[in-house]
């Protein structure tokens, strides 16, 4: 049915919280996408149908076409609001900072924590995200090169005042760590053991750090 022919329902109840979220929803919108988020975790973003979205968040299902397009669209939202969050609190978080290596620091620490703080959504951003070419494309050109250009500059400045290696590329090594960090939530959503995902943060940013700071020539 084209979005234009759908009638807008009369105002529902207010949406019941996400039994995995545990908290009073906000607007509808938002409330739309942490079910969105719950089940794609749960059932799988292909297995899952914008009804057990609607169903999840207490709604119509034509509810959901209100705010959202299509299954494509809650799934791009979801990672487009996750994005400019992390890109929010992350330039708050160094702002100010100069030690390029206490900016990694505190970029791998956020990662890791926003991630720690919420399995479900962390399921979606590592697991149901990268089952399409597609919107592995998309994401990778859009707010993702933004998120890596934190990671970047952080090396940049470290090269220019002599910290770092100058022979390494800072593209190639943002992305080097952003994988150790990417890496570290997989393993932490496939295993069965329970830990703060956080707390090998900076084990991995000493790792990284050590492995481009700058080496001293022998006389």
């Amino acid at each position: 049915m084209p979005l234009h022919a759908v009638r807008r329902p009369k105002p529902e109840p207010h949406l019941r919280a996400s039994r995995f979220g545990g908290q009073a929803p906000g607007p509808k919108r938002d409330a739309l996408l942490r079910a969105a988020i719950d089940v794609f975790a749960e059932r799988g973003y292909f297995n899952a149908q914008v009804a057990d979205v609607a169903r999840a968040a207490g709604v119509a299902a034509g509810t959901v076409y209100l705010y959202f397009r299509s299954k494509d669209d809650l799934l791009i939202s979801i990672f487009e609001r996750g994005m400019r969050e992390a890109l929010a609190e992350t330039k708050e978080a160094i702002d100010g900072l100069d030690d390029p290596g206490e900016r990694l620091r505190r970029i791998a620490r956020l990662h890791l924590a926003r991630l720690g703080r919420d399995r479900n959504l962390a399921v979606v951003f590592q697991v149901e995200l990268r089952q399409s070419t597609k919107f592995m494309e998309r994401f990778s050109s859009t707010l993702l090169r933004d998120y890596l250009g934190l990671l970047r500059d952080a090396v940049a400045d470290g090269q220019r005042s002599g910290l770092f290696r100058a022979d390494v590329k800072p593209t190639l090594a943002a992305k080097a760590l952003f994988g150790a960090l990417d890496e570290m939530a997989t393993n932490w959503i496939l295993s069965k053991r329970r830990y703060a995902l956080d707390a090998d943060a900076d084990a991995i940013v000493d790792l990284f750090v050590d492995g481009v700071t700058a080496r001293k020539r022998a006389r």
